[in-house]
């Protein structure tokens, strides 16, 4: 049974005694039953006077939280437009999710720190990885190829083009370093997470914009 006091055994070995690692949950209110973790470095209280939180951690743990806000984001669209594109882009997102799960029990690599909360769950490929990849690589196709057909070369609309682009990709960049910077994975994982992504969005786009977006008209009708 686990106990709150001090326990040399939960930290690693490599670690020194003034520099190791906690993790203190982080829960949301607007996502119930969710408790995510941020990194806090010990400091020296002799220093300090007290142990001081880690920033950079507590807001990398939120901004690891960005898959869910797509997927909160996906299911508000769909209830009040109800376009065929949107469930066809949700959909996608659903099957890349299941494309991980598969990639991860088959490869079975552990992640770089085992805890109490991650145990049976494997790193490779990273799961966050992969979402926000799919999602800003197929945001990039669509912007370029869809609307693109749509001639709208207005000042506005190139620059909302632009800031749509460059947001998607920070936020991609930022959650994969949020992976790396709590230990949830490797370099490794992360990396391999993103190429996934980006191939599966490749493909998902190719066979809606191909396949499914002919058939739209149909079932509208």
């Amino acid at each position: 049974m686990a106990t709150s006091g001090f326990n040399e055994e939960n930290f690693p070995k490599n670690l020194e005694l003034n520099d190791r690692t906690d993790w203190v949950p982080l829960s949301l209110t607007l996502f119930t039953n969710i408790d995510k973790n941020y990194k806090r470095h010990n400091c020296n209280p002799l220093m300090t006077g007290s142990f001081s939180g880690d920033f950079v951690g507590k807001i990398l743990a939120l901004i690891s939280l960005a898959p869910f806000g797509i997927g909160a984001g996906f299911v508000a669209l769909i209830l009040f437009r109800r376009d065929l594109h949107t469930i066809t882009f949700f959909l996608g997102t659903l099957c890349s999710e299941a494309l991980n799960y598969c990639l991860k029990h088959t490869i079975c690599e552990e992640r770089p720190m085992r805890r109490t909360d991650l145990y049976g769950e494997y790193g490779m490929p990273s799961s966050h990885a992969q979402f926000v990849w799919f999602f800003a690589t197929y945001v990039i196709y669509f912007v370029f190829i869809r609307l693109h057909h749509m001639n709208n070369n207005t000042i506005i609309e190139n620059v909302s083009k632009i800031l749509i682009i460059s947001s998607s990709l920070i936020m991609a960049i930022l959650v994969c370093i949020s992976r790396i910077y709590l230990q949830y994975h490797t370099i490794s994982q992360v990396l391999c997470g993103a190429f996934v992504g980006i191939l599966f969005a490749t493909f998902w786009f190719a066979l809606t914009y191909l396949v499914f977006t002919p058939l739209f008209p149909q079932v509208v009708s």
